[in-house]
């Protein structure tokens, strides 16, 4: 039987992706800095991570932030900030569990439609997520064939960490008149990229970027 690892799994997204997986009757451990959903203790995705025996078939990097303010506004220690979470935390993750990886595994990483379409007040979130699609695509040729690395890439979607920009009818309008499909995204959007991604139906591709965005990124209508 297939097992996952979702790290950052008390997300939204994740928790869907949990679900996705688990109807396909497959096991997943989850890890959290929320005690009440992670299956192991931990405080922050920087430091020693704990020990796990279990082999892998794939693992889904979730966490991360939404630091929308204007250049002027923002600190060097935003950017600190924002790179630690989205992609030195998830270096350590890999660099720590990538021995439990099972041949032909898989390896998710969430990165944003910001990091390739220019929107005022993304300066931090465009810049990470722009690193962390460059290290996805140099892991997985490093990892090639053994293991596969892909990223999603969402536009605005309904969870909580959206919730400033999502918090009334007015905010999910204006949003989704700006996606040519003309709604926001939901949890099950994701994790639906995201199980595709695990799974043997995208046995084929590695390196790549799957923009789950409305239409957001390539699309002007």
């Amino acid at each position: 039987m297939k097992h996952f690892l979702l790290v950052g799994a008390s997300s939204a997204i994740a928790q869907s992706t949990k679900s996705a997986l688990l109807a396909k009757g497959y096991e997943v451990t989850q890890l959290s800095r929320n005690q009440s959903v992670s299956d192991y203790e931990l405080t922050d995705y920087l430091s020693v991570l704990p020990a796990i025996d279990t082999r892998f078939d794939g693992i889904v990097y979730f966490p991360g932030s939404i630091n929308l303010k204007p250049f002027r506004s923002l600190k060097l220690e935003d950017f600190q900030s924002d790179f630690n979470i989205h992609v030195l935390g998830a270096v350590n993750v890999l660099k720590t569990y990538q021995s439990n990886l099972n041949e032909g595994a898989s390896v998710v990483l969430i990165s944003s439609v910001a990091a390739t379409t220019g929107m005022p007040f993304h300066a931090s979130v465009a810049a990470v997520k722009a690193a962390l699609e460059g290290f996805a695509r140099s892991l997985a040729a490093e990892w090639a064939p053994k293991v596969r690395v892909n990223v999603v890439a969402p536009s605005l979607t309904l969870t909580p960490m959206a919730e400033k920009l999502t918090n009334s009818p007015e905010k999910i309008e204006a949003g989704a008149q700006r996606h040519p499909l003309k709604r926001l995204g939901n949890p099950s959007d994701l994790s639906n990229a995201i199980t595709f991604l695990l799974g043997e139906e995208s046995a084929w591709m590695t390196g790549q970027v799957l923009a789950v965005d409305g239409g957001m990124g390539k699309l002007k209508v």
